[in-house]
C-alpha cells in the first residue's frame, strides 16, 4: 500500500476543508512508544527537521517541565501537520496521550477528540489490563482503530509472539499487513508487504522495493491468505468471498479499497511492525492514517441539547453551520494565559468572534465535573494550530478540526462552545471518578491566599480532580485519581501557581455515641467575689439506634431547674454534642433526659446551666463509654474474573462484607461489598495492585454503623495522643 509522502508547510492548514482532516488518538501502556512514536510521524512527514527523544525532554508532546522531569506523558498534547497523499493534502491532528492508569482522564478526552485511534503495543511488554479495556470502548462506539507494535529492535521484541497476543485479547478483525524484516543482526531492517508480495528493504539506509525471497514465500502466503479472508468478509460485494472460494483471483486495487473501507468502519484492524527510531514503517503507517481512517464527515457526532436540556436540531459536520465544538484540553501558559484545545464539531471558529460558552453537568446522569454550571458569552483570542507547546496562528478553524483557542477566561475542560443565536451543549464524555483522596494545607500564610485559587484552576483543567472541604474534618481534600496523578497536581501548583502546600492524611468522619444507658451530674459552681456561677444538671442519657438523631426531655418535677433554664441545659448538652467527649467527633444518636437539678436565686444563669448540661453529658459519657460510628460505603469492582477471588478476599480483610458478584461480560465480573470507608482511604492505589490494572471501582456511603472495639481504641489512643 505504501506511497510517497510528500511534507506541506502549516500555509495548507488555511485551506482545510472537513474531508481533509484526519484526527488520530495514540493509545498504549506506558513506555509503549506513543511519543516516540509521534516523533518519528512528525519527522518522516517533514513537521519536523528530526525526531526528538523522550530522553532529553526535546519531543514534540512531552513539552511540560514535569514530563521532561518524570520522563513520561502526563498530559494530552496535540501534533498537527499537513502532509500531500494521492488524494491530496491532508491535515492530521495526532492526539499523544498518556499511558499510566492515573492519566485515564486525559485518554478519554483523547478519545473524544479524535475519530480513529492507533494502539501502540510494545513487542516486549505486550498489552496491559488498561489498553485492553479502552480497546473495548473504542469497540462499543464502532471506533477505527489500527495496531502498531514497536520496540522490535529490542532484544525481547517478538512481532509473532506480540501478534498473537494482540489477536487473542483484542478479538476478531486483527491481521498483519505488513512483518518485519530481519536482518543478519536479527534486528528489523525492513517490512514485507503481505498484500503486495514485496520486500521493501531499508538495510543500505535507503529503502529499496524488490520482489520476495523464496524464503519468505511461504510465510506470505500463509499469512497473505488468513489477510484475504478477513478482508473480503468485511467486503460490501456479497458475491466477493463466494468467487474467492471458487479460485478467482481478487484484485490487488479491490482488496486495497475493500481493506480501506472495513478500516474506516471500524470492523477490520491492521497491524503494522514499525521502528520509530529508525523511520521504519513510518511510510506504510501514514498511508494507513490517509486512505483508511475516516474523515470528520464519516464519524458521528455527540448528542447536542440546548444548555436547558431541551432538544435540538442534530449537529452537521460542515463549515457553514452554526458553531458547536468542545473544550477538550484547557491549560495555564505563563505568556499567553488560558489556552483552550477545542475539538470543532460543527460550523467554523474564527479569531476574535464572540461565542457561547456552556457548562452544565449535572442534567447528565453521573457527570458532574466538580463545578458550578455556567452560561455566557465571551470573544475567542487567537485561533492557532498545534504542534506540542507551539502554537502557530491561524485565520479559523473547520467543522472536524482541532486547533487552540486563547484568553477563553471562563471556559473549562468539557464546556461547549457554540454560536450565541444558537446555545449548545454536548453531552460529556464518560470520565473516571477520582477515588484517592488526600488532604493538603498551604505551607505559609502566603500560601493561603494563593492554594484556593490554584486548586481552583486545577479543577477547570483537569476533570478528574475534584477539591472538597470536609465539613466535619474541617480537611481540604484533594481527590486524584492516584500517586502518580497527586504528584503532577502538587508540582502544577508549585511550579505554575507558585503555591507550597504540606500533605496530610485525611481523616475519616466518624461519629460517637454511647455504648450503653447512662446517668451524668454535671455541677457549675464558682464564687469569686460579686455575682457568682451556679448550676447543677442531672441527666439520663441512653443510646438510639441509627439514624434516629437527638432527642431531650425534660422531666424535672419540683421546679428543680427554672423553667427559663431547660433551654440552657438542652443548649449545652447539643455543644458538647458538638465536640464530642471522646476522640472529638459529633455526638448522635442520643436521648438525653433532663431528671433534676439545682439553681440558686441569684447566681444561676443561662450560661451556667448551658455549661451544667455539658459536664453532665461528659460525665455521663465517662461512665458509659464511649462507642464509635464509621461511614460504610457501597463498593462496585468491576475485574477480570481472575482476580475475582482476590479482590473478595481483599476485602474481607479490610472489614468489609461481600453483598454479590455479577458476570458484566467480556471475561468480566462486579463484586459487591459494603466496606468501612476508613479501610478505602488507598484503595485506589490497592486494587490496581491486586487486579494488575485490570479493575476499576465506585464508592457511596450508605450508613454510619459501630467500629469494633479494638478499633475504637486505636481511634482515642491517637486522639489522647
Amino acid at each position: 500500500m505504501a506511497g510517497n509522502v510528500r511534507p506541506r508547510g502549516t500555509e495548507a492548514f488555511e485551506q482545510v476543508t472537513p474531508d481533509r482532516i484526519r484526527n488520530v488518538v495514540l493509545i498504549g501502556h506506558a513506555a509503549a512508544g506513543k511519543t516516540t512514536l509521534v516523533e518519528a510521524l512528525l519527522a518522516g512527514t517533514g513537521a519536523v527537521s528530526r525526531a526528538g527523544r523522550v530522553d532529553d525532554g526535546s519531543t514534540v508532546c512531552d513539552h511540560e517541565d514535569i514530563e521532561h522531569k518524570l520522563g513520561r506523558s502526563v498530559s494530552l498534547a496535540v501534533a498537527s501537520v499537513a502532509v500531500e497523499g494521492v488524494t491530496g493534502t491532508v491535515k492530521v491532528n495526532f492526539v499523544d496521550t498518556p499511558g499510566h492508569a492515573d492519566f485515564v482522564g486525559e485518554v478519554r478526552a483523547g478519545l473524544r477528540a479524535a475519530d480513529a485511534a492507533l494502539f501502540v503495543v510494545s513487542a516486549v511488554d505486550g498489552v496491559d489490563g488498561i489498553t485492553r479495556m479502552l480497546w473495548e470502548e473504542c469497540a462499543s462506539v464502532g471506533m477505527p482503530r489500527a495496531v502498531v507494535v514497536t520496540h522490535l529492535d529490542q532484544q525481547r521484541g517478538d512481532f509473532d509472539e506480540s501478534l498473537a497476543i494482540c489477536q487473542r485479547v483484542f478479538g476478531e478483525g486483527v491481521q498483519p499487513l505488513y512483518l518485519p524484516l530481519l536482518g543478519d543482526d536479527e534486528m528489523p531492517a525492513g517490512l514485507i508487504g503481505l498484500l503486495s508480495q514485496k520486500i521493501f528493504d531499508s538495510s543500505s539506509g535507503t529503502r529499496v522495493e524488490r520482489e520476495a525471497d523464496p524464503q519468505h514465500i511461504e510465510l506470505i502466503e500463509t499469512l497473505r491468505q488468513a489477510l484475504i479472508e478477513g478482508i473480503i468478509q468485511e467486503s460490501e460485494d456479497d458475491t466477493l468471498l463466494d468467487r474467492w472460494l471458487g479460485g478467482e483471483e481478487v484484485g490487488f486495487d479491490t482488496l486495497v479499497e475493500d481493506l480501506e473501507k472495513a478500516v474506516a468502519r471500524g470492523s477490520f484492524h491492521p497491524v503494522l511492525p514499525v521502528d520509530a527510531l529508525t523511520g521504519l514503517g513510518i511510510p506504510e503507517l501514514v498511508e494507513v492514517i490517509l486512505r483508511g481512517f475516516p474523515s470528520p464527515l464519516e464519524r458521528p457526532l455527540p448528542t447536542v441539547t440546548t444548555p436547558g436540556g431541551s432538544p435540538r436540531e442534530a449537529v452537521e459536520c460542515d463549515p457553514a453551520a452554526p458553531l458547536v465544538a468542545e473544550v477538550v484540553k484547557t491549560t495555564t501558559d505563563s505568556f499567553v494565559g488560558r489556552v483552550s484545545v477545542v475539538r470543532i464539531f460543527s460550523g467554523t471558529l474564527a479569531q476574535d468572534m464572540t461565542v457561547h460558552v456552556s457548562g452544565h453537568f449535572a442534567q447528565f446522569a453521573g457527570s458532574d465535573r466538580g463545578h458550578p454550571d455556567h452560561d455566557v458569552d465571551e470573544r475567542v483570542g487567537a485561533v492557532s494550530t498545534i504542534l506540542g507547546g507551539t502554537l502557530a496562528p491561524v485565520t479559523r478553524g473547520v467543522a472536524g478540526d482541532i486547533v487552540a483557542v486563547a484568553r477563553l477566561g471562563r471556559a473549562e475542560t468539557g464546556d461547549t462552545l457554540s454560536a450565541p443565536s444558537a446555545p449548545a451543549l454536548m453531552e460529556p464524555w464518560a470520565m473516571p471518578e477520582p477515588l484517592l483522596p488526600t488532604a493538603v494545607t498551604a505551607r505559609t500564610s502566603a500560601d493561603e491566599d494563593k492554594l484556593s485559587q490554584g486548586l481552583g484552576r486545577l479543577v477547570a483543567e483537569d476533570p478528574t480532580v475534584r477539591v472538597v472541604v470536609d465539613p466535619d474534618t474541617r480537611q481540604m481534600v484533594v481527590w486524584s485519581m492516584g500517586e502518580a496523578h497527586l504528584e503532577v497536581l502538587l508540582d502544577r501548583l508549585r511550579s505554575k501557581y507558585n503555591t507550597e502546600v504540606d500533605t496530610q492524611s485525611v481523616r475519616v468522619a466518624l461519629r460517637e455515641t454511647f455504648a450503653k444507658p447512662a446517668s451524668g451530674h454535671g455541677r457549675h459552681v464558682k464564687q469569686s467575689g460579686g455575682h457568682g456561677q451556679f448550676a447543677v444538671a442531672d441527666v439520663e442519657v441512653e443510646p438510639l439506634p441509627e439514624g434516629s438523631g437527638f432527642e431531650f426531655v425534660d422531666r424535672v418535677v419540683g421546679g428543680a431547674v427554672p423553667r427559663q433554664f431547660i433551654a440552657s441545659v438542652e443548649k449545652g448538652v447539643r455543644a458538647q454534642m458538638e465536640r464530642g467527649v471522646g476522640a472529638g467527633y459529633p455526638m448522635v444518636d442520643l436521648r438525653v433526659t433532663l431528671v433534676g437539678g439545682k439553681a440558686h436565686s441569684v447566681d444561676s444563669s443561662d450560661a451556667a446551666f448551658q455549661m451544667a448540661g455539658s459536664l453532665a453529658l461528659k460525665e455521663a459519657a465517662a461512665a458509659a463509654g464511649v462507642a464509635l460510628l464509621e461511614p460504610i460505603d457501597d463498593v462496585r469492582v468491576v475485574v477480570d474474573d481472575e482476580y475475582v477471588g482476590t479482590v473478595m478476599s481483599d476485602m474481607s480483610t479490610r472489614r468489609g462484607r461481600v453483598t454479590g458478584t455479577t458476570s458484566v461480560g467480556n471475561g468480566r465480573s462486579e463484586v459487591a461489598g459494603e466496606v468501612p470507608a476508613i479501610e478505602l482511604t488507598r484503595y485506589a492505589i490497592d486494587l490496581r495492585s491486586l487486579a494488575h490494572g485490570t479493575g476499576a471501582f465506585t464508592r457511596e456511603y450508605v450508613k454510619h454503623a459501630l467500629m469494633p472495639q479494638h478499633q475504637v481504641e486505636k481511634v482515642l489512643a491517637a486522639a489522647a495522643g
